[in-house]
């Protein structure tokens, strides 16, 4: 083999080896190791979101809420983020809105408020970034969610463990 051919099998190997590097690099966070986070506290006035360990303040983020973001989600299609206390019960790393974790809402007494009006409660509400397909063009954007930007939400992901208590407030 010439020269030139051993070159061209380096420069090959070199660059399988770079790809598959590039692969395994996470395009998130995968861990954190700072103090664990043990409630996620949301301020739906202020547009604001705090990971905290106890009493301890770790982040601060500011949100975007549903798009109609006065008062407690209801039914449905009403755009309100809900209001109360939940859980972070599920992640999503291939969310059409960059990455999400799910939020469990409803509960018990959302699903008896939305029957008393002969209503779905709805369902999927999460933490998450920026859509894929499209710009942000207002604060309040989501249909119910809560909404941070992808460097702020990998993060979240990276910091917020299933079981997480949140409360979220007026």
């Amino acid at each position: 083999m010439g020269s030139n051919a051993m070159q061209a099998i380096k420069f090959m190997m070199v660059a399988v080896c770079l790809t598959v590097l590039a692969g395994c690099s996470a395009k998130y966070p995968r861990s954190y190791n700072g103090p664990e986070v043990t409630r996620v506290v949301v301020y739906k006035e202020q547009r604001q979101m705090h990971l905290l360990h106890h009493d301890k303040v770790l982040k601060t983020y500011d949100v975007g809420l549903g798009f109609d973001p006065v008062g407690h989600k209801q039914v449905e299609g009403d755009g309100r983020t809900p209001e109360g206390e939940y859980t972070i019960d599920r992640r999503n790393p291939n969310s059409e809105f960059y990455l999400s974790i799910g939020i469990s809402y409803p509960n018990a007494r959302d699903r008896a408020r939305a029957a008393a009006r002969g209503k779905s409660p709805g369902g999927e509400i999460f933490i998450h970034g920026e859509p894929r397909k499209h710009q942000i063009a207002k604060q309040d954007w989501t249909a119910g969610c809560i909404a941070v930007n992808n460097r702020q939400m990998e993060q979240v992901y990276a910091m917020v463990k299933n079981g997480t208590p949140i409360s979220i407030y007026r």
